[in-house]
């Protein structure tokens, strides 16, 4: 099923990136995992391969290549078993520069796009707060026009690069008595005065920084409005689409890696004079954890398939995080089981990938959100249309 959307030019960059993570990557995670700041010169490793770029227009040093080398980007990322590092990654190349990508004017792209490229910048997206969590159109940070300038003033929390990045990507209400009329987007330098991050501590996703940010009194020039002034909504729920979508892509790729080391541990482990893979009760365990995996992973491929044909997916992409994402839990959860008292160490993976997993039903708009938006486009016949 897969040559419906991989040919062998992708076969051949999977093999390659494997290789990549394995050798500059794999060999750091642990510390990473301890300290929770992934090293600079990985960023900068990553830019010169090409990596940061796979979708971006070649102008700015991309490759503007499909959709599917995306897929396979995140889907072997997810196979290194560090969620922390993955999400480090894929937020700096997927949420904060497809806002500079599309939004940002030639100025801005010049400056932040080719940078982030080339791995010298790294970006962070800033919307969720302390009081509004998934309701976006709640948001309290104010911009305030004054002069040539805009002052921006609030706080953003569980932003991931919030500590570390060189950018933040910001959404604020500049025109505070509007819900969604009212939001813009900036870009602002992480050296402007005004702003401050604490660092918070996680369940998982041990080795990504994510950060609580403080904006006060920050002054940031009028031509780093990226967009129309009042979009920002409209910006941020064009964009969800996509983020909601690779969340789906991420849970199937890590429970997939899940299944498959619990199908080689049972393979190998005996009892009673026999493996653990000849008992019923576990080969069909084991078939229904493959059956989810398959079936969420063959639904993500064809809204990849249509996202990158110019459609806009956003009741499909919200469909795949909230079932891929449950689905991935629930596979981990049962390969853990699997591998018995071993599953509980910290030297095997899945006590790690079980905490990182968690995060899936409740970053990017919890599954409670997420249900409610697809009844909406169901039962009230509500229609989410692109606005680019």
């Amino acid at each position: 099923m897969s040559h419906m959307y991989f040919t062998e030019e992708h076969g051949v960059f999977r093999e390659s990136f494997k290789d990549f993570l394995q050798k500059e990557v794999v060999p750091h995670i642990d510390k990473w995992e301890k300290t929770g700041n992934i090293d600079r010169f990985i960023w900068r490793k990553f830019g010169d391969m090409g990596y940061f770029g796979l979708s971006y227009p070649e102008e700015y040093g991309g490759l503007n290549l499909d959709i599917f080398y995306m897929v396979i980007f995140l889907e072997e990322l997810q196979k290194i078993n560090s969620g922390g590092f993955a999400a480090a990654i894929w937020a700096h190349v997927y949420l904060a520069m497809t806002h500079v990508n599309v939004e940002g004017d030639v100025r801005i792209k010049n400056k932040y796009l080719g940078a982030s490229i080339s791995g010298e910048k790294i970006g962070c997206l800033c919307i969720t707060e302390p009081f509004g969590g998934s309701d976006v159109a709640g948001m309290r940070t104010t911009a305030i026009r004054k002069e040539n300038s805009y002052v921006i003033n609030g706080s953003k929390t569980f932003i991931t690069n919030g500590v570390y990045s060189d950018y933040l990507i910001v959404a604020a209400k500049t025109d505070p008595s509007s819900k969604h009329a009212g939001m813009s987007i900036f870009i602002v330098d992480r050296d402007t005065p005004g702003i401050s991050a604490t660092k918070l501590d996680k369940l998982g996703w041990k080795a990504s920084d994510t950060g609580e940010i403080a904006f006060d009194n920050v002054v940031v020039p009028s031509e780093n409005l990226m967009g129309q002034e009042g979009k920002g909504f409209a910006y941020i729920m064009q964009h969800f689409a996509l983020e909601r979508l690779i969340m789906g892509i991420n849970a199937h790729a890590r429970a997939e890696y899940a299944l498959n080391y619990a199908i080689k541990y049972t393979s190998e482990r005996q009892a009673f004079g026999k493996t653990l893979d000849s008992f019923q009760a576990l080969r069909h365990k084991i078939a229904d954890m493959a059956s989810q995996v398959e079936m969420c992973k063959e639904f993500n491929y064809s809204i990849a398939k249509r996202l990158n044909d110019g459609v806009y997916v956003v009741k499909e992409a919200t469909m795949s995080k909230l079932i891929s994402t449950k689905m991935a839990d629930e596979v981990i959860y049962d390969a853990l089981q699997l591998l018995g008292g071993y599953g509980y160490m910290e030297e095997y993976p899945m006590a790690r990938l079980l905490r990182d997993s968690r995060l899936g039903p409740i970053g990017g708009g919890t599954s409670e959100i997420l249900r409610e938006i697809i009844a909406k486009i169901i039962i009230d016949k509500k229609e989410y249309k692109s606005v680019t």
